[in-house]
């Protein structure tokens, strides 16, 4: 929720501060590359202090800022406000999904990767929400103050999720981060992470300035209330995305079901992007979005943790998943130019050719459903 209402503020903010779509996207990429570093900070303290207590101090940071965000005056303080809000998102999802990882039998981790993930969907129905009952009458700023209300819950939350057991590596176990086999696998977890996330934040960071953009300039021709009638819709498909492919990869495996959801949001996007006259199709064809454009962020929590060993296995998955987060901060700046330049929807269809490049980069990692967590050793 606090991260997508930026998204939802996009427009608003653009106005009030004079930017450009570029000048605009490339603060949503501010936060994305601070993610990256929240990431791989917070998964080394995740297997230093603790999966829980390094997922609430995350959570205190991303809400805290959010709410922050409503102060600021100028493009630089929003951009110092946007930035803090980003370590403490790339934070929650390095300590987070290993919590989880680590919580569940081989046999049904898909599933809670899955069931984890889907909780951005309700978040992002929320933004929407929010947004719709909030800027029409009060403008921007009262939507971040509303973003501090996560950080009411971290303080209970801790207190009733049972903390995962630290796996402190013994002296020398730090050079096993480094053995070659190790690094080639990082790297190419790396890449798929870097691909699929470009394609993402790319997509649905621009997704409601698309629905709210005049026809004229490639967009739908929406208002902020109006559009919420189509989003709502598209992330009830993003919840059920996510959670079919949980089942899914735990019964046919972690790679096919991948390449199968990445395939069909390549296919589906460009269809999108130029439809916007028609309004009609964009409700049929948005939760078909939502479940493909989303569901296979399910893989990360699940994959990535059964490929390293628990020593490593915060740090390792944290940075496979920040370098891609890192990377996909030039898309909504990317996006944004080539907005400005071809139109929004056109623009939104370049994200195909990374969806289908994550899709073929996943094979040259190994299947693992089914596979046990490997020990610290």
């Amino acid at each position: 929720m606090d991260v997508m209402l930026y998204a939802f503020a996009l427009t608003a903010i653009r106005d009030e501060f004079h930017l450009s779509s570029a000048a605009a996207g490339a603060m949503a990429a501010a936060t994305l590359l601070a993610s990256a570093c929240g990431g791989v900070i917070f998964g080394v303290l995740a297997d230093r202090i603790g999966r829980a207590r390094a997922l609430v101090y995350a959570v205190l940071i991303y809400a805290g800022f959010t709410g922050i965000t409503a102060t600021a005056t100028s493009v630089a303080t929003l951009l110092v406000w946007r930035t803090l809000v980003g370590l403490g998102m790339g934070g929650v999802w390095s300590a987070g999904s290993v919590l989880v990882a680590e919580s569940l039998p081989a046999e049904h981790r898909g599933k809670a990767a899955g069931f984890m993930q889907s909780g951005w969907a309700i978040g992002y129905i929320l933004a929407a929400l929010l947004a719709a009952a909030v800027m029409p009458h009060w403008g921007w700023r009262p939507l971040f103050v509303a973003g501090a209300a996560p950080a009411l819950l971290a303080a209970w939350a801790i207190s009733k999720v049972h903390n995962a057991e630290r796996a402190r590596g013994r002296a020398g176990e730090g050079a096993i981060f480094w053995h070659r086999a190790r690094l080639v696998r990082m790297g190419l977890a790396s890449a798929v992470t870097s691909c699929v996330l470009f394609a993402y934040w790319g997509l649905f960071t621009w997704m409601p300035s698309y629905l709210s953009t005049p026809v004229a300039r490639g967009g739908a021709g929406m208002s902020v209330l109006q559009s919420t009638g189509w989003i709502v819709p598209m992330q009830i498909g993003a919840f059920l995305g996510y959670t079919m492919f949980g089942f899914w990869a735990d019964r046919f495996g972690r790679r096919p079901v991948f390449l199968a959801f990445v395939l069909a949001a390549a296919v589906l996007v460009p269809i999108y992007g130029q439809w916007g006259r028609h309004r009609t199709a964009l409700m049929l064809i948005g939760p078909l979005i939502g479940f493909f454009g989303h569901g296979y962020f399910s893989v990360f929590g699940a994959m990535l943790a059964e490929l390293f060993p628990a020593s490593i296995r915060a740090t390792a998955q944290g940075l496979c998943y920040n370098v891609g987060r890192a990377a996909s901060a030039l898309a909504p700046f990317t996006i944004g130019a080539l907005a400005d330049r071809f139109g929004i929807g056109s623009a939104l269809a370049f994200t195909s050719v990374f969806f289908a490049a994550g899709g073929a980069l996943i094979f040259l990692l190994p299947e693992t459903v089914g596979q046990a967590l490997s020990p610290a050793t």
